[in-house]
């Protein structure tokens, strides 16, 4: 490798060249961390790893996520994908397209190839109505899993969660300190366990905050898409609502398209919030105030809960809960009635 190359790599890596050199050359001395830092400027840079250099897989784990077009979804595979590499496993991403193969399909594959475990993300475990058998018979026989992003108490496994009560709290919060004071809520299908404990968030926050105890007409189900949003928050909007809380990044998009095609501005006469912070939200007309889920961390923490499993560790029946944070952007701004 030439010396112009060593030099870039060790500035990558913060590392000298002498310790680039001794990594590629498969010397002793260097310590773990430093040898990972230079093998990952190396495949950040676009350099083929040297043979010797290749790491055997410590085994397949396989990752079920529902369709990429939400971009939650992406982010939330790539840190998982990453975490897992990193320990020396090679994920295997199932992405459930609408149409495509059903998760059942997807896990008998999974095992089919010999999985060590496997990660669900908003799989079927969150919605109400499933049966979990379909989980329970992959504990039965020692598989370890991890779910994420829902509930049940059926099945013994780990679970991780963003605190969903916490994060419609906070949105609440932050339009009424704005001076909202009819505020709706915009979410997906009454099935799924993240939508149910919005709903509780947000009531509790609707009472406390603005004595508002029913709250049965600012709840507006439909689909967790930009569609879906608009279709909700124009209900919303109809029934007189300036400040919406929408469940997902996308169906706040869909919010503003709904006060805009009404012929109001965003956060002028109506403030929208939403919810994940999935990429690019920052760069959106206007920038999207949303409440942020954690997942760096939920995705270090599936990862890492797998990996004890798969190291021996019995699996817990427990559910790590994850704080949301609120990033206040530029698509909410003072109610209606400061304005005037």
């Amino acid at each position: 490798m030439h010396n112009t190359r060593l030099a870039d790599i060790a500035a990558q890596a913060g590392v000298s060249e002498a310790t680039v050199s001794r990594v590629l050359n498969g010397k002793a001395g260097v310590a773990p961390a430093t040898r990972q830092a230079v093998l990952t400027a190396l495949d950040l840079m676009g350099y083929e790893r040297p043979q010797r250099l290749r790491q055997r897989s410590n085994g397949l784990v396989g990752l079920v996520i529902p369709e990429l077009g939400n971009p939650i979804f992406p982010a939330f595979a790539q840190a998982m994908e990453k975490s897992l590499i990193q320990h020396g496993y090679t994920p295997i991403l199932c992405t459930q397209e609408p149409g495509g193969a059903p998760e059942d399909e997807f896990t008998e594959m999974l095992l089919d190839r010999g999985v060590s475990g496997i990660v669900f993300v908003s799989g079927l475990h969150a919605d109400t109505t499933a049966r979990m058998d379909r989980y329970t018979r992959l504990t039965d026989r020692g598989l370890p899993i991890v779910l994420v992003d829902g509930y049940s108490d059926a099945i013994p496994a780990p679970f991780i969660s963003p605190d969903d009560r916490l994060a419609a709290r906070l949105a609440v919060q932050h339009l009424v300190d704005l001076g909202h004071e009819r505020i709706g809520l915009a979410l997906g299908q009454r099935r799924f366990v993240p939508v149910i404990r919005k709903i509780e968030g947000f009531s509790q926050a609707m009472a406390q905050l603005l004595g508002a105890t029913d709250v049965e007409d600012l709840v507006q189900h439909s689909l967790f898409s930009v569609e879906g949003g608009q279709a909700a928050a124009g209900a919303l909007i109809e029934r007189g609502c300036t400040g919406i809380f929408c469940a997902s990044d996308l169906m706040a998009l869909g919010a503003i398209r709904a006060a805009r095609e009404r012929g109001l501005s965003v956060p002028g006469d109506v403030s929208v919030v939403g919810f994940d912070d999935s990429p690019l939200m920052a760069f959106t007309d206007p920038p999207l105030t949303t409440v942020r889920k954690p997942i760096g961390a939920m995705a270090a923490a599936a990862v890492q809960t797998l990996l004890e499993e798969i190291g021996g560790t019995p699996a817990k029946h427990v559910e790590l809960v994850y704080q949301p944070e609120l990033v206040v952007r530029g698509s909410t701004s003072s109610g209606p009635l400061v304005n005037r």
